[in-house]
């Protein structure tokens, strides 16, 4: 499974500047993990020993209150990474992660990370990069939860799902979602109930069409407004 390893590190933000002969030799100490839905990868304090690369399916992040509430933080499709944190400074896993669908991974331990970062300024860089936008992602997040009220919280939302994952048909953005309304729910900060209530009333206004977890957005235009 190698030089299929090695293609997949490639692919990736983090690994994709790193030498050839670099990854390949990072790819021979990767080892391959699968998930069923709904199985819970790590869990939030558990030991950060691992870098994880998602190789198919999807994978979600989130955060737990002691009630058993979501927060969901991010989620993650074929060629992304995951699990970076701790691979900085050694701590323990700062939220949990598990499989929406059937996943399969490729972990890389943190001892090989580091002893590749010794010898590679390239992945150096990479990890920065991907710790940046983590950091930007999550200052966005908490801004909107100041600034937008639900609405725009739930407009955002959607229109960053269709550039991320949208596709662009004659009546406009399909999104195929493969999450529930609890979901979306968890990553804008509001109750299932009342992103239901945001749904149905966008879907009136004729900004977009509802069929189950598939989405069509009409207008993005209009989305975009409330978003600002």
């Amino acid at each position: 499974m190698t030089r299929d390893d090695a293609a997949l590190l490639q692919n990736t933000p983090l690994f994709g500047s790193m030498p050839v002969e670099a990854v390949q030799r990072l790819a021979v100490r990767a080892v391959p993990r699968s998930f069923g839905r709904g199985e819970v990868i790590f869990r939030e304090e558990d030991p950060g020993d691992t870098l994880c690369v998602v190789v198919s399916g999807l994978v979600k992040v989130y955060r737990s209150s002691p009630d058993g509430d979501e927060m969901l933080l991010v989620t993650l499709r074929p060629s992304q990474v995951f699990g970076e944190l701790p691979m900085i400074d050694g701590g323990l896993r700062s939220a949990s992660a598990a499989a929406v669908e059937a996943s399969t991974l490729l972990t890389v331990s943190r001892t090989a990370l580091l002893e590749a970062l010794s010898s590679s300024s390239e992945l150096a860089d990479g990890l920065l990069r991907s710790l940046g936008s983590m950091v930007r992602r999550l200052t966005d997040q908490a801004a909107d939860l100041v600034f937008l009220d639900l609405h725009g919280r739930v407009a955002k939302l959607l229109l960053s799902l269709s550039q991320e994952r949208g596709i662009s048909e004659a009546g406009g953005w399909t999104l195929d979602l493969h999450l529930t309304q609890t979901d979306l729910a968890n990553m804008v900060g509001g109750s299932r109930q009342s992103v239901n209530q945001v749904l149905n009333s966008f879907e009136r206004l004729g900004y977009l069409d509802l069929d189950g977890r598939r989405i069509v957005i009409l207008k993005p235009e209009l989305l975009q407004e409330l978003a600002d």
